[in-house]
């Protein structure tokens, strides 16, 4: 082979590379894992409750609505406990009043089996060992969607009386009851009937729609999807038979996403989270330690002999400044987030000296990427 034959081959070689390296470090995640289907989402529920059997942890007296609630139940099972509710004979630690929480989940039919929340609204000490009686689950529109009844599970505990000797792990006043909701009513929604299927990304991007619809219009081998902004596609004209087969099928694809560059910092934790893709402009940081100490000493002040004057308490405050010299990291034009990480472990910053310098870094205009607080 001769010499040009030979660099040709290399130049070759070396772009194939070039490109598999470029591959590699590209993102592709399925259409399922950036958006959902409009429509197709869990709904919330709600109900109130009574929680039985509990060991003498359950409301005190002073809890007014759960007596109340008792004798209700017992009346409708033909028990009179008294004409004024409620009586001052009844005195009942056993029970609890409890709101009940769940999803109802898409697609969900009568007979389904939900799990279900239960959270004390009195002053019980504890639901271990509870059982709660049923429950109707209301949904925002005020109608039954599901019934909830069984016995509660805990991840928590109060062992001990006194309020000086006594442990407690976790929340021992809310629990939950696996499978313990029922459905009652159809609340599923015919994907048939719909004039369009619309997909919502989690997080918005033009780039991502536009290549989500191109995928869909590939497979398809026809124009059906269209990215309407940054956070819908509109799918059209798909054929009602087999259509969960066909959207298994679309949501399947893989698409190439591209992060938006981000740092998310916490003030009250000091938590700070930055991808690998932020950037930063040619900056220099200044991180200088400044430690100010203020003690205050109470002295006593005795008078004069023969002076007729009072003892009296001076407060003798002492102010000390520390003033060390400043620490100096320098990053150069485009540094990534490893090395800005690396540079302030290198002068001794902690996570909230950091979050103020990112702060000042973005305020500076260095700083190549959204900087959001929470």
């Amino acid at each position: 082979m001769s010499a040009a034959g030979r660099l040709a081959l290399i130049g070759l070689w070396l772009g194939l590379a070039t490109a598999a390296a470029a591959q590699e470090t590209k993102t592709h995640l399925a259409i399922r894992d950036l958006a959902t289907i409009e429509g197709v989402r869990e709904n919330p529920l709600i109900g109130y409750g009574m929680v039985v059997g509990l060991a003498g942890t359950g409301d005190k007296q002073q809890t007014m609505f759960s007596v109340q609630t008792l004798a209700n139940i017992l009346q409708k099972m033909g028990v009179q406990i008294g004409s004024q509710i409620p009586t001052p004979t009844v005195t009942v630690k056993n029970v609890a009043a409890v709101f009940v929480t769940a999803s109802l989940p898409p697609f969900a039919r009568p007979g389904t089996r939900i799990d279900v929340t239960v959270s004390s609204i009195g002053d019980a000490k504890s639901l271990e060992g509870g059982t709660l009686l049923l429950a109707p689950l209301y949904a925002a529109d005020g109608q039954v969607y599901a019934e909830a009844q069984g016995a509660v599970t805990l991840g928590g505990y109060t062992v001990g009386n006194a309020s000086t000797n006594s442990k407690q792990v976790n929340h021992p006043t809310a629990g939950l009851i696996p499978n313990g909701g029922l459905v009652e009513r159809d609340a599923s929604i015919d994907l048939c009937k719909l004039p369009k299927i619309a997909l919502l990304v989690r997080n918005p991007d033009f780039r991502i729609t536009s290549e989500m619809s191109a995928a869909i219009n590939q497979e398809m081998g026809r124009q059906v999807a269209t990215a309407i902004d940054s956070a819908r596609v509109e799918i059209r004209d798909l054929p009602p038979e087999g259509l969960p087969e066909v959207l298994a099928r679309l949501l399947s694809l893989q698409v190439e996403i591209h992060p938006r560059a981000r740092v998310v910092i916490s003030e009250r934790s000091g938590t700070i989270v930055m991808g690998k893709d932020v950037r930063l402009s040619a900056v220099s940081i200044l991180h200088g330690d400044l430690a100010i100490e203020i003690s205050t000493e109470y002295q006593v002040s005795q008078p004069a002999p023969f002076s007729n004057g009072q003892t009296t308490v001076v407060p003798q405050t002492t102010l000390q400044t520390k003033d060390e010299k400043a620490k100096h990291i320098e990053l150069s034009e485009g540094a990534s987030v490893e090395q800005l990480v690396n540079g302030l472990q290198a002068i001794g910053a902690s996570a909230h000296d950091v979050v103020a310098i990112l702060q000042a870094i973005k305020a500076a205009g260095a700083l190549q990427a959204d900087l959001e607080v929470i």
